[in-house]
């Protein structure tokens, strides 16, 4: 009889959902934007009703679908299924999501994890990181985090957040504020969903930009900033800077903490800004941006890796999220 699980990627632009047969290879998916003015009871009813779709779509009984994994970019009390909060998707907070989503399910297995711990799980075990015993994942698109791998396992900590680096504390009380709440931490001042916030703070300060050009009557993304970029727009080169700075210090703080020597990265933004082009920044752009701020710092030769996401360079985006989520179950 055959066996089947979801994995869903439910991040802060949009929910991916992948459909797995017993032997882990997908055989559907489809994704839609998330609403981030929703309840969480709003966002998750939806994606139960998703789950009922897809079981009724491919005519699965409830018996035969092992479970549910979710990955979320969330602080989550791992054991108990609860989104302590969520930076990106302000409004889920202090919801027992687990507890009611088996509910709804009617007691269908779910696990609830944040989604870099997802995805770097999947990719140290069939991605880049495999080989390494210790490897940290850090995914960079609209927000940055951390997946760490220690003896070949997920480190959690006591509470289920080990890894949230991104809201580690860069400037106090100085800058945007962020979604976690705080002023400074280190994704305040270079996620893209933050870049855009500035960006838009140095245009209503009066500097000129053809980033809005790009734009148009479209609401500005990191995407109008590559094409400004690559004209040679001041304010673009200035916001690139700012992020590939502010990264390679991340990572180079994370070496020193916990002296890792694998960095595999993922997330939108290294795809999107791989074509930057000013003679220096070419092929593989923001990561090889971060590594020369990373190695700037860096003051002993013992070799450390930076390395593309292998998953997310071979599957769409929607398909390597699921992927990982789904890894949870197992």
């Amino acid at each position: 009889m055959e066996q089947y699980t979801v994995g869903i990627d439910a991040g802060g632009t949009k929910v991916a959902y992948g459909l797995f047969d017993s032997r882990k290879q997908i055989i559907s998916r489809f994704s839609h934007p998330s609403n981030a003015a929703c309840s969480p009871e709003q966002f998750f009813d939806e994606i139960v009703t998703n789950i009922h779709r897809i079981m009724s779509e491919h005519d699965i009984k409830k018996e035969n679908l092992r479970g549910v994994g979710i990955g979320m970019p969330s602080f989550i009390l791992f054991e108990e299924g609860r989104i302590v909060k969520t930076s990106n998707l302000v409004n889920i907070h202090d919801f027992p999501a687990r507890v009611y989503l088996m509910e709804k399910l009617d007691g269908i297995r779910v696990i609830l994890d944040n989604d870099a711990h997802a995805a770097a799980i999947a990719e140290h075990r069939y991605g880049a990181g495999r080989g390494f015993n210790n490897m940290l994942y850090c995914p960079v698109g609209t927000g940055i985090s951390s997946g760490i791998i220690i003896n070949g396992g997920i480190f959690r900590g006591r509470y289920g957040w080990a890894g949230e680096s991104g809201h580690m504390i860069l400037t106090p009380d100085d800058g945007i504020e962020c979604g976690c709440g705080n002023r400074g931490c280190f994704m305040s001042w270079c996620s893209g969903s933050m870049i855009i916030k500035h960006i838009k703070n140095w245009i209503d300060a009066g500097e000129k930009s053809r980033i809005t050009d790009f734009a148009g009557n479209d609401v500005l993304s990191c995407h109008h900033i590559e094409q400004a970029y690559n004209e040679g727009d001041i304010l673009a080169r200035r916001a690139i800077a700012q992020m590939t700075k502010i990264l390679g210090i991340w990572t180079y703080n994370l070496y020193l903490t916990l002296n890792i020597n694998c960095f595999v990265f993922g997330g939108g933004l290294l795809k999107l800004f791989r074509g930057l082009k000013d003679g220096k920044q070419k092929a593989g752009g923001l990561l090889d941006a971060i590594k020369e701020v990373f190695d700037r710092y860096n003051k002993n030769s013992l070799p450390v890796y930076f390395r593309e996401a292998a998953l997310s360079a071979n599957m769409t985006g929607d398909d390597f999220g699921t992927v990982g989520a789904n890894e949870l179950l197992f």
